[in-house]
């Protein structure tokens, strides 16, 4: 190895690392679904399957076993079911992981030895079309996650999601880049994000435009269902370290007025 090329010191405010998770299996991934079955509304904001909550369950003791549980300083969440129940399962108190025989890992608020948990629109999954990608209202939300952090929804209904057209690729990509961009403004330096598998491919196809491209290939292959993925992350702007804190909202706000 050249290590004149490969190493590079950068001050340590201007990293974070990153752990990237799938949600379980969900009852939208059972079996071998065509296309038409994924627009079935019995499927609306897709639970957990049985085997779902098992693999969060085991995800949950590897995360404790190997110490990375009391690192974690923030969860940032998609605000489906599917994503909530495995942020509460793997990162929320022992009372609400109670070996998979909840339905939705949510009895008890968290404790005070957990890592906050955030729903943010942002990192949600790919819009459009299908009913197990729409999300519940977001005081439903409250009820069935009493230990989740809402504070940053964009509103009570849900106004991303467009029943006629299936959100294309370049627009997941552009959203990526915007929910990257109001990550790096968050204080927290060890974050765990747990999303969807196009999403969670895209966030690491954003961080690694300067990766070699065999490394690159490597970190954006397919998630498997509760699968974690760590990454460190490098933020060699020149913005201000210690940059004001923003919601994904003003995020938004800001880049469309550019």
């Amino acid at each position: 190895m050249n290590t004149t090329a490969a190493q590079f010191p950068y001050p340590w405010q201007r990293c974070k690392v990153i752990h990237l998770v799938r949600h379980g299996q969900a009852m939208h991934n059972v079996g071998d679904k065509d296309r038409n079955a994924l627009l079935s509304p019995h499927l609306f904001d897709a639970q957990l399957s049985p085997l779902g909550l098992q693999q969060v369950c085991k995800l949950r003791k590897e995360v404790h076993a190997r110490g990375l549980f009391k690192r974690i300083e923030l969860v940032v969440t998609s605000p489906l079911h599917r994503t909530m129940q495995t942020a509460i399962g793997v990162f929320g108190n022992e009372s609400s992981a109670d070996e998979g025989n909840t339905d939705n890992f949510s009895a008890k608020p968290g404790g005070l030895d957990c890592p906050q948990i955030m729903a943010v629109e942002l990192c949600r999954d790919r819009l459009g079309v299908r009913p197990c990608d729409m999300r519940r209202k977001v005081s439903e939300c409250e009820a069935l996650f009493p230990s989740i952090d809402f504070s940053m929804m964009d509103g009570e209904d849900d106004s991303m999601w467009n029943p006629d057209i299936r959100e294309p690729e370049e627009e997941i990509a552009a959203r990526m880049v915007l929910f990257m961009n109001w990550l790096w403004t968050r204080p927290e330096q060890d974050i765990v994000i747990v999303s969807h598998g196009i999403i969670l491919q895209q966030i690491l196809k954003v961080l690694g435009n300067d990766c070699h491209q065999a490394v690159s290939s490597a970190l954006c292959q397919r998630f498997d269902n509760c699968e974690l993925r760590s990454v460190v992350i490098v933020d060699k702007s020149p913005r201000a370290v210690d940059s004001m804190l923003c919601s994904p909202r003003d995020v938004l706000q800001s880049s469309s007025m550019c």
